[in-house]
Order: C-alpha cells, then sequence, then structure tokens
C-alpha cells in the first residue's frame, strides 16, 4: 500500500503488527513504544521526511488512551504528577519542532541526534541497575509484584482476595512539594525539579518526534527514585496531552515549509495507533506481574541497541 504523505510504500499489516509487538513492551515501563517506532520508520521503511516526527505524534494519540485507563482503573495514576509533566513538556515541545523542521531536517543529522539522546538514555539506567544489582526482594515494587502475582492465583483458583491491591494516594501537592505513598512508603519530590525535567525532555521529545512524555519515565525511575508501577501512568499520559499539541503544531508549520514533508501522514499514524492501542492495554494488564527490574533492563538494553543503529547508520552515510 502507497503511503503518500510518507512516501512509501508497506504491507497494510505491518504497521499495527509492529506497533503491537513494541508498545506491549515498551508500556509497562511508562513508555508509548514512538521512541522504537520512529528508527523503525526511518531505517526499516524510508521514511525520513521531518514528518515522520508528526506521525510518530499521531501514533500516540491514537494508542495510548488505552494504557492510560487501565493504570487509572487500577488506582496507580499520579494525577499531580501527570499535570506537572503536562505543563513542563507542553512548551518544550513546541520548541523541539521548530527545531526539527529548522535544524534537523536532514536525515544525516538527525541520526546522530537520535543516537547520541538513545544512548544517553540507555547508559544512564544502565548505570542505574548496576549500582543496584544487590538483592532487591525487599524493594516495593518487588512487593507489589508479588502480591499482584497472588492475585492472580487468586482470580484463577476462584479463592476470594483478602486486600485489595494497593493505590497511589496523594499527601501532598503545593508549588513546591508533591508527595503520595504506594504500599506504605512516602515519596516526595520537588515540583520545580519535575518541571525543569520536564521541559528539557518536552524539547527533545519534540525534535524527536515522540511527544513530550515519552521518555520520562526512566528519568523518574532513575533521578527521583520512584517506582515505576507509580510513573508509568503519568508519563504515558503526559505523553498523549502533549502529542496533541505536537501533531497540531507540525499541521500549522506545514504552510510555511511547503517544500517540506511535515504534517502527518494520518493513514500510516492511524494504522501503528490501532496496534499500539492494542499493545498498550494488555502491557498495562500485564505490568504488574512482571518484576520492576525485568522492565528496567528490557528498556535499557532495547535503547542501547536502538542508539548502536542510528550511530552506525550515522556514520555509514
Amino acid at each position: 500500500m502507497l503511503f503518500q504523505t510518507a512516501g512509501i510504500e508497506v504491507a497494510i499489516w505491518i504497521p499495527p503488527l509492529v506497533a503491537f509487538v513494541i508498545s506491549f513492551f515498551t508500556s509497562m515501563g511508562g513508555i508509548s513504544g514512538a521512541f522504537l517506532l520512529l528508527p523503525f520508520q526511518v531505517s526499516f521503511l524510508g521514511y525520513t521526511n521531518p514528518s515522520v516526527s508528526a506521525t510518530n505524534q499521531l501514533f500516540n494519540i491514537v494508542a495510548i488512551p488505552s494504557g492510560v485507563y487501565h493504570y487509572w482503573k487500577e488506582g496507580r495514576m499520579v494525577w499531580p504528577l501527570t499535570w506537572v509533566v503536562v505543563a513542563g513538556t507542553l512548551p518544550g515541545v513546541f520548541l523541539g519542532a521548530i527545531l526539527r523542521v529548522r535544524y534537523l531536517p536532514d536525515p544525516k543529522n538527525f541520526k546522530l541526534f537520535a543516537a547520541a539522546l538513545l544512548l544517553y538514555i540507555g547508559l544512564k539506567m544502565l548505570d542505574d541497575l548496576v549500582r543496584k544489582h544487590s538483592n532487591n526482594k525487599n524493594t516495593i515494587e518487588a512487593r507489589f509484584q508479588e502480591m499482584a502475582l497472588k492475585h492472580r492465583q487468586m482470580t484463577a483458583q476462584g479463592t476470594p482476595k483478602r486486600t485489595a491491591l494497593p493505590t497511589v494516594k496523594v499527601t501532598h501537592f503545593n508549588l513546591k512539594r508533591l508527595g503520595y505513598t504506594f504500599y506504605g512508603e512516602r515519596f516526595d519530590v520537588s515540583l520545580w525539579g519535575i518541571f525543569a525535567l520536564s521541559l528539557i525532555v518536552g524539547i527533545v521529545g519534540g525534535v524527536y518526534g515522540i511527544g513530550g512524555g515519552s521518555i520520562i519515565a526512566p528519568f523518574f525511575v532513575t533521578f527521583f527514585g520512584l517506582p515505576v508501577y507509580t510513573v508509568a501512568g503519568a508519563a504515558l499520559m503526559g505523553t498523549f496531552v502533549t502529542s496533541i499539541a505536537g501533531v497540531a503544531f507540525y499541521q500549522a508549520l506545514a504552510p510555511f515549509y511547503p517544500n517540506v514533508s511535515v504534517a502527518p501522514d494520518y493513514l500510516l499514524g492511524i494504522l501503528f495507533g490501532i496496534g499500539g492501542m492494542a499493545g498498550m492495554y494488555l502491557g498495562a494488564r500485564c505490568q504488574k506481574f512482571v518484576p520492576a527490574k525485568t522492565i528496567k533492563w528490557m528498556l535499557t538494553l532495547i535503547i542501547i541497541a536502538t542508539a548502536a543503529k542510528y550511530a552506525a547508520a550515522f556514520l555509514a552515510s
């Protein structure tokens, strides 16, 4: 099938299938999967126009609500964290979109930028995992996952559950600090620290075309020490809101760059989104049964491998 805006031809079943597989795994870590769909489009489909960034964000709009819904249903949405992420990433996404169109339209330069970005994130996550290589059976994430497995076993056996799974409870939210409890433990972070990080990530996400919050979850886990089971929903919701703004902004920029493909390929983005919708919903359902450390290792290896591929493509071009 020919996708005119993207300028590529691909079988209609490939985009949703690829998006499903990617989103199933990445949504467990609070990442939409857009950051891996972009290299797939650039390297495998040959979609190198700036509009690939907008198409990627369109994928987020279609795919993310299913995952957010499940995290909300289970009481693991930290809404104040979500709104701070949105407030910080929205202006960043606008700036990133301008930088992408004006300064990084060349696929070669964009591959270098993407490789550097992904490599930094991957190495930071790897360092964090290596530092915490000791037994983590007593961590909050390990205890929550163990409890979730017991609940699933009770459900399969038809045994009544004595206790419900832990939910997030916000304790305070003001102009300085944000705090909440989860599984009996308290978490307290700087509001302005979250905002500053969100702004920086928003700019990067706007350039890369993955939405403002797509890569923020690993930073929450690494820099702020927040459990991955509580940040995944907030990160995805932030990505959803900022992706709407990102697509609208790219569409608005299109008339000013008539010789460059800037607006998204709507059909391709929707096809990716349909697969991502199913993948994210199943990923959100399965997350609580997968050890947090396994999720982090999986994301780390995927990110580093993708960065290496981009770097190799840059050197070869």
